[in-house]
């Protein structure tokens, strides 16, 4: 399945070498590495650095929309079930420094503190045959934002607008329901589940009618 998912996704890239890069990349996220990085993961895939793994994220032109619904389409044919459950949830890697994207002193539900991180909102499809990662949406504050010399430093593209994680997981299920993964129920904490809970009880309405025999 595996491969089958990733023949799917590299028609997305124009040439062959990004379509290898990609598949080594995949696989190295999914290996047991104690460290992910673009070294570890050249590493992993036999390369004597990182160069390759570096172009294809910072060079490569690819659509991640349309691999986002490769994805999705994939996990709709393995797993879907129209009383399957869309689980929100915030996620936050520690950093150091101000350089990373989005990072800045912020609460981490991780850490369980206000520490120097960066936050990302993530959804998961979950069925009693399985559960798999349907998308993630960074979170950018305010003040990235509002910065637009440190925006073009970290490659921030021109048109991205602050939004809220509540609104970053209302468009993640609005993008999962129309693009047919059948499903009844969100689980979120209770911040964004008062945010999204009126818009979801409409959109899972529209699911089920579409996906009802």
């Amino acid at each position: 399945m595996f491969d089958e998912l990733m023949v799917t996704v590299g028609v997305r890239f124009r040439r062959p070498e990004p379509r290898w890069r990609v598949l080594d990349f995949v696989r190295g996220l999914l290996a047991p590495l104690p460290r992910k990085n673009c070294w570890t993961i050249a590493e992993h895939a036999g390369d004597a650095s990182p160069d390759g793994v570096q172009d294809l994220l910072a060079r490569a032109r690819w659509d991640d929309g349309q691999v986002r619904a490769d994805v999705r389409g994939f996990i709709a044919g393995q797993l879907g079930d129209p009383d399957a459950v869309l689980i929100v949830d915030g996620t936050g890697d520690l950093k150091k420094g101000r350089h990373t994207v989005g990072v800045q002193r912020q609460y981490s539900g991780t850490a369980g503190k206000i520490e120097n991180c960066q936050l990302a909102v993530h959804l998961v499809y979950a069925t009693e045959a399985g559960h798999a990662l349907v998308d993630a949406a960074l979170y950018l504050p305010r003040a990235w934002c509002e910065d637009p010399q440190r925006r073009a430093e970290a490659g921030v593209p021109d048109d991205t607008t602050f939004a809220t994680k509540p609104q970053l997981a209302r468009r993640m299920i609005d993008s999962a329901v129309a693009g047919g993964l059948p499903c009844r129920w969100v689980a979120a904490d209770e911040a964004i589940r008062r945010s999204i809970a009126q818009h979801w009880t409409l959109l899972v309405v529209a699911a089920t009618r579409r996906h009802s025999p």
